[in-house]
């Protein structure tokens, strides 16, 4: 993942990192939810005894915040695109060359690109950030 932080993002790792205690640069926003990717043996512990920690990063931020494993590489970017949108659903991811195709049922292609199209254009950005690859829902 190559790409620049900015200080809203700066400031929100810095607060993951205080309260959990686990570093981490990878952040981002999908839909006003604030989503940190920690390697995933360290998941466990970043929620917290009883999702202590999720609940006091939400509080402090105004925010909902989920915690999701980070992708080990382009084989994981199907699970790891569901774990962005859950709860809705999609047919199937294909990876192609230069590009990654989500394909979705009219609905739920609707709820994925959103009003004026604002979550299909936050997913591209975090597409390109962690795989590099253009994103489009077919």
């Amino acid at each position: 993942m190559d790409t620049t932080i900015d200080m809203q993002i700066m400031r929100h790792l810095n607060l993951f990192e205080k309260v959990t205690r686990i570093r981490t640069n990878f952040c981002f926003r999908y839909n006003e939810t604030i989503f940190y990717c920690v390697p995933r043996p360290l998941i466990a512990r970043a929620l917290g005894e009883k999702a202590r920690n999720i609940r006091r990063l939400s509080e402090i931020l105004g925010r909902r915040i989920r915690v999701i494993p980070m992708p080990e590489g382009i084989e994981y970017a199907k699970q790891f695109v569901q774990n962005i949108v859950d709860p809705i659903t999609f047919k199937d991811l294909s990876i192609n060359e230069g590009e990654i195709v989500l394909n979705a049922s009219s609905q739920n292609k609707a709820a994925l690109i959103g009003r004026n199209k604002r979550r299909l254009l936050e997913m591209q950005k975090i597409i390109k950030d962690f795989f590099g690859k253009e994103f489009r829902i077919q």
